[in-house]
């Protein structure tokens, strides 16, 4: 749904708000989410990790969760009066407000702790659909941005309200005397500084394209470059929320074994998702924009030449941080790691955003990101067998290579049209996943036989029933 909502939306908002538009939103939601960040205070990372080391106790889990949910609940008041006082008389960054509110009513940290993640993906669909009704029924013009702006903020902390409802059945009473909120202050602050320098990229990216350009154009660009990247990063992503619960339960039950067996399993699936759509989304940019987004954004077309990067790079950094540092206690490594890669990205936005611009930011976030992943990868070489887990993407970083040149030998051919861009898309796959049989890539062989057999099974129980 996220993916097929940014498809729809993102050519609409295009031609309907303008680059200046997106621009201005992207520059607010920037400056809003320094202040939900320090709201959430490592808890985003710190609670669903302490929920899966107690999943299986009801009494303990709720006892988290209570102390999580009153320890969000002031930092949130807190940042609300003073992001208030900040920002009042400013029309667009005061309804971005309720965004900070939405952290005090978010609890899908909880239910990712106990992998019910069938409530997440329920509420998901539900308020991705509203929004895009919302969307193609009420924003109709430029002048409708402080309407988008409400609209979307709203939806948002009604979203995080709506899985209130499923807590009863999870959740047992506590004495008010027993929650003791700041019981882990000093465990949460050390989360916080690489929760923050992980999303130094979309946000302070943002940040300094606004103070550094004269208009809101650029940071349009690059907003409308990074939809395109989060689009396909979800698939990739995902991953880290589901796999990271896991890898803390084994952890807490000292099976070393297991969590060595996801976490390989983990790289081979980054490789084998993450290269085809970064190739694919280089290799089709050119046909791909000027209908999708409209005239006058041009510059996308080269954005997309160099952020795709960012999917696979982001992919590996996601399993050896969120997925194993932080599970196994280990975030004083991921800290040290995304401060480095923040201090490159920090200092190369100095020296590229003032000549190149948006260009500039995606460099700068390119290459602090594969700082970030280096540092990780050189910590965890004696725990884990990372020559093994580089060595395994070979298969697909050669199917891709051939998959980028078909496409870019198209791209000479066709015209510019939504036609053209599906052959495209269907003939990179084609020819990606048809280099993986040839080459008898085990891992991928092995997962569309199991697909097979549950397409199977599944079709034997409903005949059954």
């Amino acid at each position: 749904m996220n993916i097929l909502g940014t498809l729809a939306t993102t050519p609409y908002l295009s031609r309907v708000l303008g680059a200046d538009g997106i621009g201005a939103f992207s520059y607010a939601e920037a400056i809003a989410s320094y202040f939900v960040l320090v709201a959430i205070l490592g808890t985003g990372t710190y609670a669903p990790r302490e929920i899966s080391y107690v999943q299986d106790d009801k009494e303990k889990r709720s006892r988290v969760f209570f102390e999580v949910l009153l320890f969000r609940f002031i930092t949130t008041a807190l940042m609300l009066m003073i992001y208030i006082i900040c920002m009042r008389n400013k029309v667009l960054l005061s309804i971005m407000s309720i965004n900070i509110l939405a952290v005090a009513f978010d609890v899908s940290w909880f239910f990712q702790g106990i992998e019910a993640f069938e409530k997440i993906v329920t509420r998901n669909i539900v308020f991705k659909i509203l929004y895009l009704l919302f969307v193609f029924l009420f924003i109709k013009s430029p002048g409708d941005l402080l309407k988008y702006t409400l609209g979307s903020a709203i939806l948002n902390i009604a979203g995080n309200v709506s899985l209130w409802s499923y807590l009863p059945a999870y959740i047992t009473g506590q004495k008010i005397t027993e929650i003791r909120a700041f019981r882990n202050l000093k465990v949460i602050l050390s989360l916080l500084v690489p929760t923050i320098a992980i999303q130094i990229y979309t946000i302070f990216d943002k940040t300094m394209l606004g103070l550094f350009t004269e208009t809101d154009f650029e940071n349009g660009y690059y907003e409308q470059a990074m939809k395109i990247i989060r689009v396909v990063q979800v698939v990739v992503t995902a991953l880290s929320a589901v796999m990271a619960p896991r890898i803390g339960y084994y952890f807490s039950k000292s099976r070393q074994d297991k969590v060595r067996e996801y976490m390989l399993k983990a790289f081979r699936f980054v490789w084998l998702i993450s290269i085809p759509l970064a190739f694919g989304i280089m290799g089709i940019s050119d046909n791909l924009v000027p209908w999708f987004m409209g005239t006058g954004y041009d510059k996308v077309i080269i954005l997309l030449k160099i952020l795709p990067i960012l999917t696979v790079i982001i992919g590996i950094s996601q399993i050896t941080g969120i997925q194993y540092l932080i599970p196994t206690n280990r975030q004083n490594i991921l800290t040290k790691s995304v401060v480095i890669g923040a201090t490159v990205n920090f200092c190369i936005n100095l020296i590229l955003i003032p000549k190149l611009y948006s260009v500039g930011a995606a460099i700068a976030s390119v290459i602090a990101e594969i700082v970030i992943t280096g540092i990780q990868l050189w910590y965890v070489r004696k725990e884990l067998d990372v020559r093994e887990a580089m060595i395994s993407g070979k298969n697909y970083l050669l199917a891709g290579i051939v998959m980028i040149i078909v496409l870019r030998l198209e791209n000479l051919k066709f015209t510019v049209s939504v036609t053209h861009t599906m052959l495209m898309i269907f003939s990179g796959s084609l020819c990606y996943f048809g280099m993986l049989l040839i080459m008898k890539d085990e891992f991928f062989i092995n997962n569309i036989w199991e697909i097979v057999d549950r397409v199977k099974r599944y079709r034997r129980d409903k005949t059954n029933d």
